[in-house]
């Protein structure tokens, strides 16, 4: 009994309770419940993960250009202390059957493997690993050999592991397609014999050629990823933009635009020869599509006034839309010319995708519906509070009718790609749905597989990089507005880095018809020098809106403003180029088409200068053979000078010989030895200087009579 004690009042008092007794539960109390089966294959031992590249785990393909290779690694590994091996399996999405390349292992469980990308279109690749059983033998038969003992039990089990593997050689193993041969049987009889007579040299070959026809316990990755291949130019190009309507001047060619001489598809032909001469190979034209006459905007974005021409962005008149040439620059005939005529020049012609309309474009009339509506009845105008494009009505993609608004666009790009156009330059694709974007891109390439898209996307990151994640080709970046050393350094390490690198192609530009920066408005012909090789040297893809770069054009609308004074969005503009700055273009883009390093965005690695008015970077094959060094002064003012900072053996040059630094803009050769060597950028002359190295130096022992 137990007893408890309660005062009541000073009173004790003992309360008895009865004892508890606990129920215990014996194991035959509960019924038995059976194990649940084990939802894997408990023979599969090995774990792949950490594959890369991988894009959102496998959301998205990564990209590649035709010719390229795609580099593929895996984290692989297994318990216990068995060898393990591992494959990359690759196959075009035409193709039903793989093809398997062995892995080779890096540091830490990190394997690695490629394979050529040589088709447009997308390559499907996975990763497998397995136990590999007689690598695993014949490891420690080495270790029984050097402890001396007696091995003829193991060399039982040897010959029994490649048996098997004979009587499998020769056979298909499903889909998977390899590189063994008739003779493998052969080899493996032969291979068996001679473990049971007791020899044991087993080589690399050996265990090669067994493992090729060993039983696998496969464990494949979860996944089957993707990469996009896409044309050459989709990785290395360079842009020219001109407006066709400003192209009627030009001394020898016409009237003066002021005179009423509006330039056409062939002025713009007249101008082929020199744009290819300076090195680029896509032209650019604005929107060439009739242009609307209600709210029309004239000269520096004011209310237009008789017979000023109004924007190329206000798509669509009484003579047509998205589908209709501007009878002011001649008909579709001139412009298929046009076409034919840069492509023998080696020039795409690159057209502007404005999904966007004036206030007098056909849709508006037949399509309603596909816009949206005021209270009043009229259709909602462009705005970004607070500033107001009332020459353009935004298509609402929103509206009930989403799919007959969706094939439409569609009939646009296919339109046009009939003409021959490969490369669009599309507006503001941020302001429009990704899922729209997704699918409209799938579906051009599905019928035109070369064609490049580049991204006209001035926003915020996540933004940017979905896009380009969704099927862009390229994208404009913000190197606009990067202007110190630094800031070109965080910017371009960023854009440089996995993942980023494996989806995002940037194409920069100094300039657009949009942008006129602060920092070419005031830093002269240096800053107009400067920004020119920077574009060029830090991207593989750049571009310029062409006339007002080679006029050194720098006058703002007004203080403050990135646009242009008397901006060719809403007028004729008769463009006379400085020589100086263009016979650099020409140079530069020279030096660019000589060096395979400057083709690609990667092998970029920035070097430390001894003065933050320096940046210093290059660029480099991979197998170091051509190797780039750009040195650009940011202070347009003022000659800068300091050390330079090499990791020669990153380089491939040798720490202890002098090599050359060939100055590609002017000719000019050094000798340089060592890590640290100085440069000096003076913008009174040239603001920036581009050094191919060059490993030979000739010495006494190259003298013809040295002996």
């Amino acid at each position: 009994m137990d007893f408890s004690t309660l005062s009541n009042h000073g009173t004790i008092c003992f309360v008895a309770r009865a004892p508890v007794r606990k129920r215990v539960t014996r194991a035959s109390d509960t019924p038995a419940k059976t194990p649940a089966a084990p939802s894997v294959d408990g023979r599969k031992r090995v774990v792949v993960e950490a594959v890369t590249p991988e894009i959102d785990a496998g959301r998205f393909p990564a990209r590649r250009v035709v010719g390229e290779t795609v580099s593929v690694e895996a984290d692989v590994f297994a318990d216990s202390h068995d060898s393990i091996a591992a494959a990359l399996l690759y196959r075009h999405e035409r193709t039903p059957s793989w093809t398997a390349v062995a892995m080779s292992p890096l540091v830490n469980d990190r394997w690695r493997a490629e394979f050529p990308v040589t088709e447009l279109g997308r390559y499907v690749y996975t990763v497998e690993g397995w136990i590999d059983h007689f690598a695993t033998w014949s490891r420690q038969l080495v270790k029984r050999l050097e402890a001396g003992q007696d091995v003829k039990v193991e060399l039982e089990v040897g010959a029994r592991l490649v048996e098997a593997a004979s009587q499998r050689a020769g056979r298909a193993q499903g889909a998977l397609r390899t590189d063994g041969a008739a003779q493998d049987p052969t080899r493996l009889a032969s291979l068996a014999k001679a473990l049971r007579e007791g020899k044991t040299d087993v080589d690399a070959k050996a265990i090669e050629l067994v493992g090729r026809h060993a039983e696998r316990d496969v464990t494949p990755y979860g996944r089957q990823l993707e990469v996009l291949v896409e044309p050459v130019k989709a990785r290395f190009s360079t842009w020219y933009e001109l407006f066709p309507r400003s192209t009627g001047g030009g001394g020898a060619q016409g009237a003066p635009p002021q005179a009423g001489r509006q330039g056409t598809f062939k002025d713009v032909e007249r101008l082929l020869p020199d744009i290819a001469g300076m090195g680029f190979d896509v032209l650019y034209l604005p929107p060439i599509h009739p242009i609307g006459r209600t709210h029309r905007k004239g000269a520096n974005n004011t209310p237009a006034k008789p017979g000023e021409p109004g924007s190329p962005w206000a798509i669509g008149s009484e003579e047509g839309g998205h589908k209709a040439i501007d009878k002011a620059l001649g008909t579709l005939a001139d412009f298929q010319h046009l076409v034919k005529a840069a492509a023998g020049r080696k020039l795409d012609v690159a057209l502007d995708i404005a999904f966007q309309c004036s206030p007098d474009h056909p849709y508006t009339r037949e399509h309603p519906e596909w816009f949206k509506h005021r209270p009043d009845g009229s259709i909602q105008y462009a705005e970004n509070p607070p500033k107001k494009y009332e020459d353009i009505y935004p298509f609402d993609f929103e509206t009930e009718r989403w799919r007959e608004l969706w094939q439409e666009l569609l009939s646009i790009f296919v339109f046009w790609s009939e003409q021959g156009v490969r490369v669009f330059r599309v507006d503001n694709p941020h302001t429009k749905p990704f899922a729209f974007w997704e699918w409209v891109i799938a579906e051009v390439r599905r019928a035109y597989p070369e064609v490049i898209l580049l991204s006209e996307a001035f926003t915020r990151p996540k933004v940017m990089y979905r896009l380009a994640k969704l099927g862009f080709s390229q994208s404009y970046t913000y190197f606009a507005w990067r202007n110190t050393a630094y800031e070109l350094y965080q910017y371009f390490t960023e854009l440089a880095q996995p993942p980023v690198r494996e989806f995002f192609r940037p194409n920069l530009w100094p300039n657009t018809p949009d942008i006129l920066t602060e920092y070419l408005q005031t830093g002269g012909r240096a800053a107009f020098q400067a920004r020119l090789i920077l574009a060029a040297t830090l991207g593989a893809s750049y571009g310029l809106y062409g006339p007002p770069y080679e006029a050194i054009e720098a006058r703002p609308r007004e203080h403050g403003s990135e646009e242009y004074l008397d901006s060719e969005k809403y007028q004729l503009r008769d463009w006379k180029p400085d020589p100086g700055i263009r016979e650099l273009i020409k140079v530069v883009n020279r030096i660019r088409h000589d060096n395979p390093a400057l083709q690609t965005d990667r092998g970029l690695r920035f070097h430390y200068a001894e003065n933050d008015q320096l940046l210093a970077y290059s660029k480099s094959t991979p197998d170091n053979a051509n190797v780039v060094l750009t040195v650009v002064s940011v202070d347009p003012h003022h000659v800068q000078r300091g050390m330079i900072n090499l990791p020669l053996e990153e380089l491939g040059l040798d720490r202890d010989r002098s090599f050359q630094a060939h100055e590609l803009i002017s000719g000019a050769r050094y000798l340089w030895n060592g890590p640290r060597n100085f440069v000096e950028v003076n913008p009174f002359s040239i603001a920036g200087q581009i050094f191919r190295f060059r490993r030979r130096v000739r010495s006494e022992h190259d003298f013809e009579y040295f002996l």
